[in-house]
């Protein structure tokens, strides 16, 4: 049997009214032709280059058009081929001497035919049905009859004219789709990031909490593999001329999500629209940096299958984007981390169809890029408090933090052991951070006690606040409650997610001394964890995704320790009467009679 994959790589929980009520269907007019042709141009030269190419590789080989034997020397445009043709043909008279003799009808003379006529009628007798008569007009009204006013009935050309019909087809059909597709605003969405059988997509939820409920609202296509996505309020440029976008007239907010995937480039989708055929907008150049054409290395007939490293761009990414982030204060900016050891810095208001590419003045690339790590940026994040600061973690076992405006002054975490998975500003403390790491821990630090370089001490890790062996394999997700101090959760490759409570030790210096204690910890039956996310409404709400492609919703507070563990927390953050619900616990999207809380099986 042959394996396919299916895999959730990344979940956004979007919060409740920010989404259209009512989304809009994508409309392919002549003003969204135009706006998708400037955005993909470029692409449609790179075929037509690529058509030229190969034409003349065919030429070089001998196989155009017009070469070979069969070529016309005297230009008369007759070949070989189809003298050969007139030779099978037959002999001079036309006439094929190989051809089988067939008997020959003789010619039916007009007594012949009347006497046919005649043997005909005897055995049929049809001349009373006049057929040779059949298809003139005389007389119409006569053979007709009673049907003589059959045109009346054929008067409308559809329903919507007939005024018979008081309830239109069109009516009917777009009154149960609005019903179909509306957005309640106590409803969440969430998008999830979707590869199965190498079909890869955007698959939309709607979640009604209320209802326990969970169901697929829409989906869009993606070119490639999804490994990042970041939801964001901000129009891009590009969105204001398109018609399908109703979100832009909302005094500049709207319902986007950002993609980053295994190619180079950042696509940008409005929400509001569904049955899209393209994105809001394209941050990138995909005739420049896709590596679409690997150049192997070496030469002659055995090629290796490793391709040259290319060449680091100031204006947009070469490589895989592997995480963004939108910077909530200063909306028209977004962040993000590449495997080709960069992060850079986009500007949402500009045009990213202008081709100037210098740095910093080309609108149609990055407002900055920085080279501030050694190998592959896997995580990047915008700190809300101070809104001009990043955190930045990478394959190259390091963490940095920095001011966007001035990176060389930045500082960072060296040392780490492992690859970075994750990194996450602490939203209750401005200076601390959380990072996750491939070997299964979790660190805390405080960036007011970090260093500027590693070379102070390139032998001895970075001290941090705490440190959490949370799983046993890659703490590949991570999320910090904005509802509860001092909580997070964690999922990692050993098919755990896992509710973690951190509290300040008593009578100690916080900056060096927490306690940290597990709130609640399950197998969800989505695989190894590749993404949790905390409801942005509910306190005990996540939702998880991973290697089996399913996504579920976990309620943590119907159980009873869980609330006992967090309920002082819960009542200073105003939630005190938050309480189990009740019935399940666990909501997935349930199809074929499988239940969503199968929690325990394994990977096939």
């Amino acid at each position: 049997m042959t394996d396919t994959l299916t895999l959730i790589s990344s979940i956004s929980f979007i919060k409740r009214g920010v989404a259209r009520r009512n989304p809009e269907k994508y409309v392919l007019d002549d003003r969204e032709l135009e706006r998708v042709s400037a955005l993909a141009r470029i692409e449609l030269e790179d075929a037509q280059v690529e058509l030229r190419r190969a034409h003349e590789a065919a030429k070089r080989m001998g196989r155009s058009d017009g070469d070979g034997d069969g070529e016309d020397e005297d230009g008369d445009g007759e070949g070989e081929e189809e003298e050969e043709v007139e030779v099978l043909g037959g002999d001079e008279d036309g006439e094929d001497e190989d051809a089988m003799d067939v008997d020959s009808e003789p010619p039916k003379t007009k007594q012949a035919s009347k006497t046919a006529t005649q043997n005909d009628d005897d055995d049929d007798d049809l001349s009373k049905y006049n057929l040779d008569e059949y298809d003139n007009d005389e007389g119409e009204d006569n053979i007709l009859g009673h049907f003589s006013n059959i045109n009346n009935i054929a008067v409308y050309k559809n329903n919507d004219e007939d005024p018979y019909i008081t309830l239109k087809d069109s009516d009917a059909d777009s009154s149960d789709e609005r019903i179909e597709l509306e957005i309640l605003p106590t409803d969440n969405l969430l998008v999830i990031a979707k590869t199965q059988d190498s079909i890869s997509q955007l698959e939309v939820y709607v979640y009604e909490e209320s209802e326990a409920n969970l169901y697929v609202h829409h989906d869009l296509m993606l070119p490639n593999f999804p490994l990042c996505l970041e939801w964001l309020d901000f129009p891009p440029s590009s969105s204001s001329s398109s018609s399908n976008d109703p979100s832009t007239t909302n005094s500049g907010f709207g319902n986007y999500i950002a993609v980053g995937t295994l190619d180079p480039e950042i696509e940008i989708w409005s929400l509001d629209v569904v049955e899209s055929m393209y994105p809001s907008t394209i941050l990138g150049r995909p005739d420049k940096s896709k590596a679409h054409i690997p150049v192997p290395l070496g030469t002659g007939k055995k090629k290796r299958k490793k391709t040259k490293k290319r060449e680091v761009e100031r204006a947009y990414h070469v490589d895989a984007v592997l995480d963004l982030s939108w910077n909530r204060k200063m909306r028209n900016l977004l962040a993000s981390a590449s495997a080709d050891c960069t992060v850079k810095l986009w500007d949402l208001s500009r045009d990213p169809t202008n081709s100037n590419e210098a740095e910093g003045g080309g609108n149609g690339g990055a407002l900055r890029s920085f080279e501030i790590h050694t190998d592959k940026v896997q995580a990047v994040q915008w700190n809300e408090s101070d809104p001009a600061v990043l955190l930045t973690g990478s394959y190259d076992r390091t963490v940095r933090t920095f001011d966007s405006r001035a990176p060389e002054g930045g500082v960072g975490v060296f040392g780490l052991g492992s690859d970075v998975e994750g990194v996450r500003w602490d939203p209750w403390n401005e200076s601390a951070f959380y990072v996750s790491l491939e070997n299964g821990l979790v660190l805390n630090y405080d960036a007011r006690t970090l260093s500027s370089s590693p070379s102070s001490s390139p032998q001895k890790p970075t001290p941090a606040r705490f440190t959490l062996q949370a799983h046993d394999g890659a703490a590949s997700a991570l999320d910090v409650s904005r509802h509860i101090k001092g909580c997070i959760v964690t999922g990692g490759s050993d098919k755990m997610v896992k509710m973690w409570n951190i509290e300040e030790a008593e009578g100690v210096n916080e900056k060096n001394h927490l306690n940290v204690s597990l709130v609640q910890s399950r197998d969800l039956g989505v695989g190894k964890v590749f993404s949790t996310a905390f409801s942005p409404d509910t306190p005990l709400t996540i939702a998880a995704g991973g290697s089996k492609g399913k996504l579920q919703i976990w309620d943590v507070g119907s159980n009873a320790s869980a609330r006992k563990a967090l309920g002082r927390k819960l009542r200073v953050g105003g939630f005190g009467e938050e309480k189990g619900k009740g019935g399940r616990d666990v909501i997935g999207l349930v199809s074929d009679g499988e239940e969503s809380e199968d929690g325990n099986d394994d990977d096939e």
